[in-house]
């Protein structure tokens, strides 16, 4: 048995890897982006059937996994939106807050993928 880090408050428990699971959950905690989940999905599906490749696919479920584990997460969510303001209010990709804030923000994926590839 494994022990998971006490990242403070969790919404939701964090669902299971498959296509269904990721999808209930985040209607649970972001039903605003079930459309653009939707979406993703019947490009990766279009894609996958183009190139004959489930790697489409298997990208696509894990892109949703993180984005539900940053919005299951007030920890990541906090840190993932003050990010993305900051990005918004950059002028330009010359502006120095502009690498912070890309980097602010990759540091939040990166440990959403962590977490739910552990």
């Amino acid at each position: 048995m494994t022990t998971q880090p006490d990242h403070g408050h969790e919404l939701i428990p964090r669902p299971e890897r498959t296509p269904e699971a990721v999808r209930v959950a985040l209607a649970r905690i972001a039903p605003h982006r079930l459309g653009e989940m939707e979406q993703h999905k019947e490009q990766a599906l279009a894609a996958a059937i183009l190139d004959g490749k489930i790697g489409h696919l298997q990208h696509w479920l894990t892109h949703w996994q993180m984005q539900v584990e940053i919005e299951r997460r007030p920890d990541l969510h906090a840190r993932h939106q003050t990010a993305l303001a900051a990005l918004n209010s950059t002028s330009s990709k010359d502006d120095p807050a502009f690498r912070t804030a890309v980097d602010d923000i990759r540091a939040v994926e990166t440990e959403a993928l962590q977490a739910v590839s552990a």
